[in-house]
């Protein structure tokens, strides 16, 4: 094969390909952020047109959660064995098909005249997304060597900061002045740009002892424990965490670990390798990675809220003003990749994740009346805090693994942020929610309103979780302006509550960070050191 090289421990490029584009690692890490990129502006990019889509196609508030939930199932069910996919057929094929298929999925909705299509379509992006990001990180272990490795994977988490901050404006642009389907139109173009970049470019680095076979029994157990997980987790605000059918999941998920374990130590090429979690500091990073993204998605979830509806925002508006928080992880993981290449992972992880603490005790301390310049500050410092988490612990996860296994520790990596994200989002939204119940009743008592029926009361609790106050219409002014100061109040105690929550578990993650080092196994793709 032309495209195709394979690495032992001592061989590098093939000397044909030094003379070309293909195979040069900058303009790969190229290649790479451009459909990384696509991947991550839709992640955010979506939640701006929900509610146009709501509307246009007359859907239900639960096929909109749908459009999202069922994204976010597909994606986490598949990334450890796209990246599998990726090790066993080459990760430069793996990348190729996940942009076509992402990009084709997108026109796919967008031509899409129900809802039930476009919630099957995006459930196959998140198939195709799950084959690119792990396939993205195996091309960057293989083609960048060891002392240039951090430097590229900062970039990209530049890249994906970029990207996430511009989805909320670019979507809210898009929808106010074209329309919610040109939301997903415009994947189309950026994953041509992203197909041809990726021909013409990469180059498919094979480990020698790459796998030659599939662990399809470990694929359906390890598919299942991570369906049942997240299903748990996305439900469990609307069952209880208590609930028979939370619990059902929840314990089914647990069976299905407990049999894929089990399963992995007797097949002769299992899909995740369980000696890969002999090393103290790949498991650290993984740990780590499931810590950072709880604290950080999970605290998140209630700052769209709070810009939004307790100040009124735009989605534009609110995009704007979480830019200081973007644009430090923009300028901090390029600088986080030095670091972290001069002096190691330790030190800036732990520093990292100590800077995320101290944000979110900030952000426990906002008010409804807290001014752009306070919330700017808070916003800042946690993305200088995530932005060396975000590069050191992929680095530890992806460069402590074998070469020949760096497609499944890029989806180990990013299946432990899913995890994280959805686990800091169902508990502390279990948290908002028991705060709210707690507090608002006698805080609408205390302002003197009228009592409500329990019915009322629980219709006007679920509003106020998300920063929305219960005006009924007609309300004289006055009395509108006091539920209003009652609603986001209440609101904002129990994202003090959240934030604390979240803050504590940073400090949890700093003391993970501790047994963090640089990765062993990183020397593997330093075969490409010409190219540089």
């Amino acid at each position: 094969m032309t495209n195709q090289i394979t690495l032992a421990k001592e061989t590098g490029p093939d000397p044909a390909a030094r003379a070309g584009l293909r195979g040069h690692p900058w303009l790969t890490l190229f290649a790479v952020a451009v459909g990384v990129m696509m991947v991550t502006l839709d992640g955010t990019i979506v939640a701006v047109a929900n509610p146009a889509i709501q509307k246009d196609l007359g859907a239900s508030l639960a096929e909109v959660q749908w459009i999202t939930n069922g994204y976010l199932l597909a994606l986490a069910v598949s990334l450890i064995t796209a990246g599998k996919l990726g090790d066993r057929f080459g990760h430069r094929q793996t990348f190729l098909v996940g942009i076509a298929g992402f990009a084709l999925s997108s026109a796919a909705i967008g031509l899409s005249t129900g809802v039930g299509l476009v919630i099957g379509f995006r459930v196959a992006q998140g198939v195709f997304g799950a084959l690119l990001m792990p396939a993205a990180l195996g091309l960057l272990r293989a083609t960048f060597p060891a002392e240039k490795l951090n430097m590229a994977i900062g970039i990209w988490g530049m890249v994906i900061g970029a990207s996430t901050a511009a989805g909320p404006i670019v979507g809210g642009l898009l929808v106010e002045h074209v329309s919610w389907q040109s939301v997903f139109f415009i994947n189309v173009p950026v994953g041509v740009i992203a197909l041809v970049l990726g021909l013409v470019i990469l180059l498919d680095h094979r480990a020698e002892n790459a796998p030659r076979s599939f662990d399809l029994p470990g694929i359906v157990l390890l598919s299942a424990a991570m369906f049942s997980l997240i299903w748990a987790l996305i439900k469990a605000a609307e069952w209880g965490w208590g609930d028979t059918k939370t619990l059902l999941f929840l314990g089914a998920s647990l069976l299905c670990f407990v049999l894929f374990a089990a399963w992995e130590t007797r097949v002769p090429e299992p899909l995740i390798p369980l000696g890969m979690f002999r090393s103290l500091p790949l498991s650290a990073g993984t740990v780590l990675m499931v810590l950072m993204a709880f604290a950080f998605m999970g605290g998140l979830f209630f700052v769209t809220f709070y810009l939004q509806n307790v100040h009124g925002m735009s989605p534009v508006d609110s995009g704007l003003h979480l830019l200081p928080l973007t644009g430090m992880m923009i300028v901090g993981s390029p600088l986080a990749g030095a670091a972290i290449t001069k002096v190691g992972p330790r030190i800036p992880l732990v520093a990292g994740m100590v800077a995320t603490a101290v944000a979110c005790f900030g952000m426990a301390r906002l008010t409804p009346a807290t001014g752009t310049l306070t919330m700017s500050l808070w916003f800042a410092l946690l993305g200088l805090g995530l932005a060396p988490v975000m590069v050191g612990a992929t680095e530890v996860i992806v460069g402590n693994a074998p070469l020949e296994l760096s497609g499944v520790a890029g989806g180990l990596q990013q299946a432990a942020m899913q995890v994280g994200g959805s686990l800091g989002t169902a508990v502390l939204g279990a948290v908002m929610a028991a705060e709210v119940s707690h507090t608002f009743g006698d805080n609408w008592r205390g302002a003197g309103l009228p009592p409500l029926t329990p019915e009322q009361l629980d219709l006007a609790e679920k509003g106020v979780q998300v920063g929305i106050a219960p005006v009924p219409p007609g309300v004289p002014e006055p009395v509108a302006r006091t539920i209003a100061g009652v609603a986001h109040d209440t609101f904002v105690s129990g994202m003090s509550t959240a934030f604390t929550c979240a803050a504590v578990v940073a400090v949890l993650a700093a003391v993970v960070a501790c047994f963090t080092k640089r990765g062993q196994n990183a020397e593997a793709g330093a075969g490409a050191a010409a190219h540089i």
